[in-house]
């Protein structure tokens, strides 16, 4: 592996790493009691961005173009998978601004809270079907004794725990209140131990760094 990929692979799994924590902790109730709503909100939207550049990396590490007809069947998916995430974090990106820009002024209102937003939701899960296909011709629908496998199916599992927090965090109009304030939190909170875990298990994977060599 050629040395600047393994610093840009070793970037992106930390990015992902930081930005899941940030979801994780910003979603546990006892942390947004404490520091309160501006705080809360700012958890997220920082891990909004670490979620995005580390998104942007891989999409520059899978190709700046999308595949063509000689393109691998599995590295065509990863580039679909890539490129798909990316946009999904620019939807998380604007759904975190927009919940902050609320939470530091009622009166700017421009959305209905911090959590994940649908479309956001829904490219994280477009995004992880169309890793598992790559990860499912690489080493086949069974292989849990490789790393790969299960980074791709913890962030499939993230993905489906997202999509619930956005389903909990729907606003009922007649009433005002959440579908469900418990999977609008443990979603995310759950969701984000798994993106959490999947980049440790990728940066783990990666070959460590050479020495330095000393110069004479």
């Amino acid at each position: 592996m050629a040395p600047d990929r393994s610093i840009r692979l070793r970037r992106e799994a930390w990015g992902f790493a930081i930005g899941s924590l940030c979801f994780a902790v910003g979603a546990v109730p006892f942390y947004a009691q404490a520091v309160g709503p501006v705080t809360t909100n700012v958890t997220f939207f920082v891990g909004a961005i670490f979620f995005t550049l580390a998104a942007l990396i891989q999409l520059a590490l899978s190709g700046r173009l999308p595949p063509r007809g000689g393109t691998d069947r599995a590295d065509g998916w990863d580039w679909w998978a890539a490129a798909v995430q990316f946009a999904g974090t620019l939807f998380f990106n604007l759904s975190t601004s927009e919940a902050l820009i609320t939470a530091v002024n009622s009166q700017t209102r421009v959305a209905s809270g911090w959590r994940p937003d649908v479309f956001g939701s829904i490219c994280f899960l477009v995004a992880s079907a169309f890793a598992v296909i790559a990860t499912t011709d690489r080493d086949g629908p069974w292989a849990p004794r490789k790393q790969t496998w299960w980074s791709t199916w913890l962030n499939m599992l993230g993905s489906v725990f997202f999509g619930s927090s956005a389903v909990g965090a729907f606003v009922i109009p007649s009433t005002g209140d959440l579908a469900s304030l418990f999977w609008a939190n443990a979603g995310t909170f759950l969701g984000a131990l798994c993106f959490l875990a999947a980049a440790l298990l990728s940066r783990s994977a990666m070959p460590a760094r050479p020495a330095p060599q000393p110069h004479l």
